[in-house]
């Protein structure tokens, strides 16, 4: 097992960080660069992909043929980490979530054609795109299967009728992916629709309110009200939804920790910094032993989750679909976001809690962590399942080839 990179990774690396630290970091500090739902305004954001693009340092997830770095994702893991040292790291990059997402899916299983229209504008940062699946009870949520919104075939078109919710950032995409019943089938019943805004026959009911700071364009409830879609709009084949489901979300999970695992090493540089210059009683709060205790736990508990999420990407990589990895990654990383960025509050005190450092946004933003692409209980379930089905190999290491 060999957990080192290579030279060029290196490099890209450490031309981001230095990029995060000297440009996107400072942003932060001025609340004339935010919006009012407390994300980057997007005029600042359209000068800081400039600035992104001019460094080389653009969708270091794409090929590089399509204008990216051409990283896999033990290089995303890397490099994800370190742009989410800042709050507006990824969609500088062009790394958010959900776009992020569905430029793998698209170039996954999209045609020539297909994504010529509906991918490059995504990567290029022409446009913003959403991933509509989620429904409200008893639809489909962590479990598609139970997905209410139809698809049915009249006069030679899909007429799509139901209703969306929590849909991450459909107040400002353009491209659309939608999952839709087409049959009864358990394993091929969905179907995968691509739909741009101007679209007739859908609408947004509303912007769902949310406790943290909000990806651009929210997260709302559409309506979808004899949408007609032709066949050239379907995504991978009719019935294949699912299938799309599950490769989209496999990797969008494990993106999401390497993200989440630069929120908290932020946390903790900011609590370390704090207390390595607080005195109080005579003596510093970094000297103290208790304050010792939770920065140690979390260094700890942060290189565990990044063991965890390269090993997962390893595999990923080897060709596995590596989904208990990905679960074990998601459910460790999303309660160490919590744990961490909790603890450094603590550590800062009333600074912590007060809009002067970024920790009461990243705890905010981080409660979502233990629901989003699956709740805990979910993967817990996930774990369960695999580790019932492969008893004692749910333990092996893997035999590597010569």
């Amino acid at each position: 097992m060999d957990f080192s990179i290579d030279a060029a990774l290196q490099a890209d690396h450490d031309r981001l960080r230095a990029f995060v630290r000297d440009e996107i970091v400072l942003l932060e500090a001025d609340r004339k660069n935010y919006d009012s739902y407390g994300n980057i305004d997007m005029a600042v954001l359209q000068t800081l992909h400039a600035k992104v693009k001019a460094a080389g340092l653009w969708a270091p997830q794409i090929p590089r043929e399509q204008g990216g770095l051409g990283y896999g994702p033990t290089g995303m893991a890397v490099l994800y980490e370190a742009m989410n040292y800042s709050i507006f790291g990824p969609v500088a990059f062009n790394c958010a979530a959900p776009d992020d997402g569905n430029m793998y899916i698209l170039n996954k299983v999209a045609t020539q054609a297909q994504k010529d229209r509906w991918l490059t504008p995504i990567i290029n940062g022409d446009v913003r795109s959403s991933f509509a699946m989620t429904e409200p009870a008893p639809g489909g949520g962590s479990d598609p299967s139970m997905i209410q919104t139809t698809a049915q075939r009249v006069n030679g078109k899909w007429v799509i009728n139901g209703r969306k919710w929590y849909i991450t950032g459909a107040g400002e995409a353009a491209h659309f992916i939608l999952m839709a019943k087409t049959g009864d089938g358990a394993r091929d019943g969905l179907t995968a629709f691509l739909f741009h805004r101007d679209d007739p026959g859908w609408r947004i009911e509303r912007r769902i309110g949310i406790m943290g700071p909000e990806e651009h364009g929210g997260h709302c409830e559409l309506v979808f009200d004899g949408m007609e879609l032709d066949d050239d709009r379907v995504l991978m084949g009719e019935g294949k939804g699912l299938k799309v489901t599950q490769i989209r979300l496999g990797l969008a999970r494990l993106t999401h920790c390497m993200r989440w695992l630069g929120l908290a090493k932020r946390a903790v540089d900011i609590a370390a910094d704090y207390a390595a210059h607080r005195t109080g009683f005579g003596i510093k709060l970094i000297d103290r032993e208790s304050i010792q205790m939770k920065l140690g736990q979390a260094a700890m508990d942060i290189e565990i989750g990044r063991v965890m999420v390269m090993r997962a990407a390893w595999r990923i990589e080897q060709g596995s679909k590596a989904r208990q990895d990905i679960s074990i990654a998601k459910i460790h990383v999303s309660q160490l976001l919590n744990r961490v960025t909790s603890d450094a509050i603590q550590i800062c005190g009333a600074r912590g809690y007060s809009t002067d450092t970024v920790l009461e946004w990243i705890y905010r933003y981080g409660r979502q962590a233990l629901l989003v692409d699956g709740a805990t209980e979910v993967h817990q379930m996930v774990i369960s399942r695999f580790l019932q089905q492969t008893d004692h190999d749910f333990w092996g290491w893997g035999v590597g080839h010569d």
